[in-house]
């Protein structure tokens, strides 16, 4: 069951709001890859709004997902693509329902 989170709310540039979307999409096969990311979100929350959720089982997937491929090529793209620069929330889970 993961444990720990992350929810990084997201700014598009006006008019970057369909390469942010690509982004994303490119960021979930990368996820894909990763052992210790859980689950893997990309969110359109509205009006050029966008985040990302992501679960872990502990705090060595979690820092690794930190310091891997997904958060160095957000960090690239940041100033092309996002309005504000993005902002990591560690989060701790405390229910999760399962299938």
């Amino acid at each position: 069951m993961p444990k720990l989170a992350l929810y990084v709310p997201l700014k598009a540039k006006p008019g970057k709001e369909t390469e942010l979307k690509e982004f994303l999409r490119q960021g979930a096969q990368m996820a894909a890859q990763e052992q210790g990311t859980v689950t893997w979100y990309a969110l359109d929350e509205d009006d050029g709004r966008f985040s990302i959720f992501d679960t872990f089982e502990d705090e060595a997937g979690r820092d690794a997902h930190l310091n891997g491929p997904i958060a160095k090529a957000l960090m690239q793209k940041a100033n092309e693509l996002l309005a504000e620069p993005p902002q990591i929330h560690k989060i701790a889970l405390i229910a999760t329902k399962g299938k």
